[in-house]
């Protein structure tokens, strides 16, 4: 055996071995970053969905809706995490019997859109639907 030779790396080894680790570094923080973009953004979709329950639960529940119209407004800035953000609803009758006079109970449809601005940029919404049982509503007086 030759006892001569000395124990330890090349320059060559070294350079190689530090390639591998420098790409390895990269590829892990680009990683990183990109899980942070995407925890943000759910973060953002989990508060819109608790916003959207919320006032659709408040609409679900409101005796002084129009029977069929409209209803808009906005969320106040801490209850949407800082973002800009608000929230439209349609409501209309769904499906009511023939011959159906004031007073008669129906379903009424309650389409929900939230929308919000992430600081990312770009506009996003979200929409649900839902029903309620509602009367139909007697017909305005007329003075004469």
């Amino acid at each position: 055996m030759n006892r001569n030779r000395r124990a330890g790396f090349t320059l060559l080894e070294v350079l190689v071995a530090t390639v591998i680790m420098g790409v390895a570094v990269t590829a892990l923080i680009i990683g990183l970053s990109q899980s942070v973009k995407n925890a943000a953004r759910l973060a953002d979709y989990d508060r819109a969905v608790m916003l959207a329950r919320t006032k659709m639960n408040d609409l679900l529940l409101d005796v002084n809706l129009p029977f069929d119209g409209s209803v808009d407004g906005g969320f106040a800035a801490e209850q949407a995490g800082g973002m800009e953000s608000g929230w439209r609803a349609a409501l209309k009758p769904y499906d009511i019997p023939p011959n159906a006079g004031p007073g008669t109970m129906v379903l009424q449809e309650i389409a929900l859109e939230i929308w919000w601005e992430p600081p990312s940029g770009g506009r996003r919404t979200m929409h649900l639907a839902s029903y309620r049982p509602a009367r139909i509503p007697m017909p305005p007086v007329i003075n004469q």
